[in-house]
């Protein structure tokens, strides 16, 4: 049962505005409560909102924190410098219970904005999703599954995970899917966004470093070419000489400027509209 709580008290923001921190978004019999953190400009609003999901393989990670490879709270920063609130969302993560737990969990996040969007200052017809990794993954399901989201950001996602390959009983798949990817078919179909594609999908900006070597190009080559033959607008960035997470990368700023460029350029004509 979704036993979610009306969100906490704002208080001044490090990124300028107001923040409120550890909003129980959702709260499921047997698992620790969900929290989000919602940072929101300055002013009156409502503001279009990017809902920001973590990395981790599924089974770590924090709403609160970026990966070592970038400025600590840079992304969250340039957001709420762009006019965007940002609201950073905790899941549950792979060893505490397999998926679709944790794509509902995001579902339940988006629900939770959505209804509390008048008194948090949301313009939630201007959602976009945005995530690292299995954040990123989980950006692409959620993009691809639901009708909330008007544009999606994945960063170096997991998007076929028969593809991907990771068969051993201490892989990140088999951990989340609670068995080995090439046994458990349809369940990790259900899990891979490449099986999701409709002509219905929002715009894709994927981003994707040439020489990662823990999940591959192909992964996001894979979703890119699928998005564009359903008739979706995808942007597909090979970044030249970054690893996972951009490692060794110089200018990470600027993917992150780039990215809120996209998400600036798809929701600035979305005022008033459903999706």
């Amino acid at each position: 049962m979704d036993l979610s709580l009306p969100p906490v008290a704002p208080v001044p923001s490090p990124y300028g505005g107001f923040s409120r921190h550890g909003v129980s978004y959702a709260l499921r019999t047997g698992f620790r409560p969900l929290l989000l953190d919602l940072h929101v400009p300055a002013g009156e609003g409502p503001f279009p909102v990017v809902v920001w999901l973590h990395g981790g393989a599924f089974r770590e990670g924090d709403r609160r924190y970026l990966p070592s490879t970038l400025r600590p709270g840079s992304v969250f920063e340039a957001l709420v410098a762009a006019g965007f609130a940002v609201a950073t969302v905790d899941y549950r993560l792979s060893g505490e219970a397999r998926y679709p737990a944790q794509l509902d969990d995001v579902t339940a996040a988006l629900r939770y904005l959505r209804a509390y969007a008048a008194e948090l200052a949301l313009d939630v017809d201007r959602l976009g999703v945005w995530g690292e990794s299995a954040g990123g993954s989980l950006a692409a399901l959620a993009a691809l599954t639901t009708d909330a989201a008007a544009a999606a950001v994945c960063w170096y996602p997991v998007t076929d995970l028969a593809a991907l390959g990771h068969h051993g009983p201490d892989s990140p798949v088999t951990q989340l899917l609670g068995g080995c990817s090439s046994e458990l078919v349809a369940e990790a179909e259900r899990a891979s966004p490449v099986r999701h594609v409709t002509p219905a999908a929002p715009p894709f900006l994927l981003v994707h470093g040439v020489q990662d070597d823990l999940v591959p190009l192909s992964q996001s080559e894979a979703l890119h070419e699928r998005l564009l033959a359903a008739g979706v607008r995808s942007v597909l960035v090979p970044v030249e000489g970054a690893g996972h997470c951009f490692g060794e990368y110089p200018d990470t700023e600027g993917l992150i400027a780039d990215a809120v460029a996209f998400l600036a350029d798809e929701l600035s004509n979305r005022t008033g509209q459903a999706n």
